[in-house]
């Protein structure tokens, strides 16, 4: 995992420090959002080079996301939808699924 909170920051075109410790807040929220929906036993899985980038770039936008809405008084009703994040969840829930039976987590599943 490489998110980085310059990489946030440059995301949403931030160049103050005023919302860093905020922002901080917003990461950690969304790697283990994204970490729960696809799978938490196999820490090795997201430092894979084939996994990292997807990665980074659903905490990214699921962080922006937390960022942008953070607030619940608006004179619009306003329904974000992260497609980029479900998107790349469903896509990263079928490599995790592959990357534990690669490893034989469900060997035990075959009647012998």
């Amino acid at each position: 995992m490489t998110v980085e909170l310059a990489d946030l920051k440059t995301s949403l075109r931030i160049d103050s420090s005023a919302d860093d410790i905020l922002l901080k807040g917003y990461q950690s929220a969304a790697e283990n959002y994204v970490k729960n929906a696809i799978g938490t036993d196999e820490d090795d899985f997201y430092n894979q080079d084939t996994v990292t980038p997807l990665f980074d770039v659903a905490v990214i936008a699921l962080a922006s996301g937390y960022y942008t809405f953070r607030t619940s008084l608006s004179l619009v009703q306003a329904f974000p939808v992260d497609l980029a994040t479900d998107s790349i969840i469903a896509q990263l829930r079928g490599v995790y699924a592959q990357y534990i039976a690669d490893k034989g987590a469900f060997d035990g599943d075959k009647s012998t």
